[in-house]
């Protein structure tokens, strides 16, 4: 339970400097706010992608140890993950008004 909670303020602590590159350039709290969740979007979605990749990349080399054709099959299982970073990417420019 203790490193939930570690990781957690990690996790804040990382996207802190974000909210405030982000709150820079417009003043008042809405901004701020609109900031943090897009730090937010991008940083979850990081950690959760490089989560998925270091278990994923584990099993993997073990199988291809074992079996080198399956080389393709695990490729395709570590690009996979990418694109939850791409989602929070998407999330955060619409949050800053940049698209859309």
């Amino acid at each position: 339970m203790n490193q939930k909670i570690a990781r957690v303020l990690g996790l804040l602590l990382i996207a802190a400097p974000f909210t405030m590159a982000f709150a820079q350039n417009d003043s008042g709290i809405t901004a701020g706010l609109i900031a943090f969740a897009a730090a937010l979007a991008i940083g979850i979605s990081a950690m959760a992608t490089a989560w998925a990749m270091a278990a994923i990349g584990t099993a993997g080399v073990g199988a291809i140890v074992e079996r080198p054709a399956a080389f393709g099959q695990i490729l395709i299982y570590l690009v996979i993950p990418e694109t939850i970073i791409i989602f929070g990417f998407v999330i955060a420019f619409l949050l800053n008004g940049q698209v859309g």
